[in-house]
């Protein structure tokens, strides 16, 4: 026994990659469930609009964070700003405080940063009902506080929010694990050989590697929103173009990770491992489960530099809100950004890789004419 389990730790020092993920997952997983995922929404994004917009701005307590105020803008406008993702809370007030009560609008496609303004409402309201005089004065600058209304998702749904997510989900788990699989296959069936005389250029074996978990995601892409929408009641309220558009993008993101990972990879347990070493972050720190602004800075720039991050914006933006392609354009931007460098990332890899197999491939060749010749 004690020879055996000598051999396996000598195996296992010699598998760097093997013992990096089960040191780095557990710290990971610590760090972000700790420190990072948090359900408790401390700090939730409000723009405040209408005449009184400065005076109510300065007097709204927390959770509140005033990230606008427009006196110029009237309701339509608010909403249009939520349709938008500028903020998760608009208020919008009257022309003084005997004209009206304000209006309270809250985003529901932000899940749990919609029912932390829901809460601080209600103790507003509780509040201002046991001493009016105190409160009102000092919280919303002499304004009543009125009923919250929840937009894009009334009910605060949560298969609402998730059925745009689990496309991305969808679409990490197809490109980057499937397509990981690839170049390793042909290593170990020791056909690369074969590849690399074929009168291919390395970007032609890419777009061919991944046409077919292209296409087989776009499918898995389509179904999942299909069921959503009849079974979940998840509406679809933007444009279908600029939703196929982002998908696209974030596809080829991940399709072309997961050739970088199968390029770096001897084995398909390596392989594995690696796209679980990507895919893991993707879930925890792309604002699916938990929201971004919710996060520490000191772990929330590792979102903004995930593809799912980018995709989440525009999938709940497009299906949900309603979004316009122009309230999009960073996004899209972005994921367009990371295609181009994973495209290029993937070919100079492939070249790489198929280098040394068309040398193998043609060196025992030419040296069997040079013998003959002599």
């Amino acid at each position: 026994m004690w020879a055996i389990a000598l051999k396996e730790f000598l195996q296992l020092r010699r598998d760097r990659r093997t013992v990096a993920m089960l040191f780095a997952l557990p710290v990971l997983f610590l760090v972000v469930f700790g420190y990072a995922a948090s359900f408790d929404v401390k700090e939730v994004p409000t723009l405040v609009a209408g005449p009184m917009a400065p005076a109510v701005a300065a007097h709204l307590p927390a959770p509140f964070t005033v990230v606008a105020t427009r006196p110029g803008d009237d309701r339509l406008a608010a909403v249009d700003a939520l349709r938008r993702g500028e903020a998760v809370v608009a208020i919008v007030t009257p022309s003084s405080p005997a004209a009206g009560r304000a209006s309270i609008l809250i985003d529901g496609t932000e899940l749990f940063a919609a029912r932390s303004a829901q809460v601080a409402v209600a103790r507003l309201r509780a509040a201002a009902a046991a001493a009016p005089s105190a409160v009102s004065a000092t919280t919303v600058a002499g304004l009543p506080v009125p009923e919250p209304a929840v937009l894009f998702n009334p009910g605060l749904r949560t298969a609402v929010v998730m059925v745009p997510g689990l496309c991305g989900i969808i679409l990490v788990f197809v490109g980057t694990i499937a397509t990981s699989l690839g170049v390793v296959r042909e290593r170990q069936a020791g056909t690369m050989e074969q590849l690399a005389v074929m009168p291919f250029r390395p970007r032609d074996v890419f777009l061919g590697k991944v046409a077919p978990y292209l296409a087989i995601a776009t499918v898995d892409m389509a179904v999942i929103v299909a069921v959503g929408m009849a079974v979940f009641d998840v509406p679809f309220r933007g444009s279908p173009a600029t939703f196929a558009l982002a998908a696209a993008l974030f596809l080829f993101v991940t399709l072309g990770v997961g050739v970088l990972v199968s390029t770096v990879s001897q084995t398909q347990g390596q392989a594995i491992q690696l796209a679980i070493m990507f895919m893991v972050p993707q879930f925890l720190l792309s604002g699916l489960f938990f929201p971004l602004y919710a996060m520490p800075w000191a772990v929330r720039w590792i979102g903004y530099v995930l593809p799912l991050t980018w995709f989440v914006k525009v999938a709940r933006g497009v299906m949900v809100r309603g979004a316009p392609f122009t309230a999009l354009w960073l996004p899209l931007l972005v994921l367009a950004a990371m295609a181009a460098l994973v495209f290029t990332a993937s070919v100079l890899r492939f070249r790489r890789e198929l280098a040394p197999a068309d040398a193998a491939a043609s060196g025992p060749a030419d040296q069997g004419v040079t013998g003959e010749g002599v």
